[in-house]
């Protein structure tokens, strides 16, 4: 599946940096980090399928999502460096494991390769609860928003993924509901990535725990563990600074 790409920088000497969003986000949601990391070369931020503009599929396991990732270093000269957050965190380790060839280094952040308990179908149903026959701008849709999603930071980046103009989610929530327990789930897969892997988590965040530990190291043997002081799951934009400057030191440890 050929995904929407937004790419930052020129190819250099460096390995180009591949970014896969998690769940309910986009390419676009990573533009800051993106553009600021672009200065050591080549940086594509992806939109996965049944997100943004990418296609629309009605499979969206892991393996799936390993493979769209696959492709698009398929265009590049060399292996990527990948980083990828929580869903997207996942679909990089499932690339990492299945096409370990294709990657250099690998930062995974606030998810591990396990199955969770919580859902996230409470906010399928939020953005299916919103009348988009009333929505005129962003901020019309985020107001509807507030009776279900009290936290103003989701509100804003829910409608990110709204093209108020067309008024349609740039979200394909019915696979994406019927396909919640693969997307929180991890899939059987073979093989470890025997070179460098970051596992970077959120302080305040319960999504890599201490018994976490023990199933990464399996996979990813050169595993190495750090904590961003101060954030949550959505480390990257609460901490974008911080979340940069660590992705950068281990990508030039290299």
């Amino acid at each position: 599946m050929k995904l929407n790409t937004i790419r930052h920088g020129a190819p250099t000497e460096a390995a180009p940096v591949l970014i896969a969003h998690g769940l309910f986000g986009s390419g676009r949601n990573w533009g800051v980090i993106a553009k600021r990391l672009a200065d050591r070369g080549e940086v594509i931020a992806v939109d996965m399928r049944n997100h943004g503009q990418s296609p629309w599929s009605e499979e969206h396991g892991y393996p799936d999502l390993a493979g769209d990732l696959a492709e698009v270093i398929d265009t590049l000269d060399a292996p990527a460096d990948v980083v990828g957050h929580s869903m997207g965190g996942k679909a990089a380790m499932a690339l990492a494991l299945a096409h370990p060839e294709k990657v250099r280094r690998l930062v995974v952040a606030d998810i591990a390769p396990v199955a969770y308990g919580h859902s996230q179908m409470e906010f399928i149903e939020a953005m299916r609860g919103v009348d988009l026959s009333k929505v005129e701008k962003r901020s019309d849709a985020a107001e509807q928003l507030k009776q279900t999603v009290p936290d103003k930071t989701l509100q804003s980046f829910f409608t990110q993924s709204l093209d108020a103009s067309e008024k349609k989610w740039l979200l394909n929530l019915d696979v994406l509901a019927d396909q919640m327990p693969k997307i929180l789930g991890w899939p059987q897969i073979g093989g470890t990535f025997e070179r460098p892997a970051l596992f970077l988590s959120g302080e305040e965040s319960d999504y890599v725990a201490p018994e976490h530990r023990g199933a990464i190291r399996e996979l990813f043997p050169k595993a190495r563990f750090a904590k961003l002081p101060g954030a949550g799951h959505w480390l990257h934009a609460e901490k974008p600074r911080e979340f940069e400057a660590s992705v950068r030191a281990f990508l030039d440890a290299g």
